[in-house]
């Protein structure tokens, strides 16, 4: 049974993301480091986007480059930026760097009897931003990407 997901604006420019994983923070963490496990989960199958490529160098100082496809767009997306802070099970911190809009994504994954709580803050750099985030849809598609990193976590968990 998977748990629910909490998406709260909290100011002009944030948005926190919260829930709940059935899993030990050393995999969760696992899920969001590892290019063959973000691959698994990271695309909403209701946006109809797929991920085309998956560059990870998660460390601080290394960065990321995800390139998505999909039907309706004659080239594919690419979304990049750097990881400002890694702490192996515990804190993930990157910017986002497609646009001069883009925010800076901080998650922490803190467990409690093997389970993990997760927390997603997005610091945007002006309401406007934050606005259009939410406009465009994509700080919606969390619920439905948690519910397949559940899914995934299930599978390491159980294997």
């Amino acid at each position: 049974m998977s748990n629910p997901t909490d998406v709260e604006r909290t100011s002009d420019r944030d948005l926190v993301i919260t829930r709940t994983f059935n899993a030990p923070a050393r995999i969760v963490f696992e899920a969001w480091t590892k290019p063959e496990l973000m691959k698994r989960w990271w695309t909403p199958k209701s946006f109809g986007i797929t991920f085309v490529s998956c560059e990870m160098d998660a460390r601080t100082g290394g960065t990321y480059h995800f390139v998505f496809s999909h039907p309706e767009f004659e080239q594919p997306m690419a979304f990049h930026g750097k990881y400002l802070e890694v702490t192996p099970h515990s804190r993930i911190v990157w910017t986002n760097e497609e646009s001069t809009d883009g925010s800076v994504t901080t998650v922490t994954f803190e467990e409690k009897d093997g389970k993990t709580h997760l927390k997603l803050h997005e610091l945007y750099p002006s309401k406007e931003a934050l606005d259009e985030a939410i406009e465009s849809g994509s700080s919606g598609a969390a619920p439905e990407q948690f519910v397949a990193l559940d899914e995934l976590l299930a599978s390491l968990v159980g294997a």
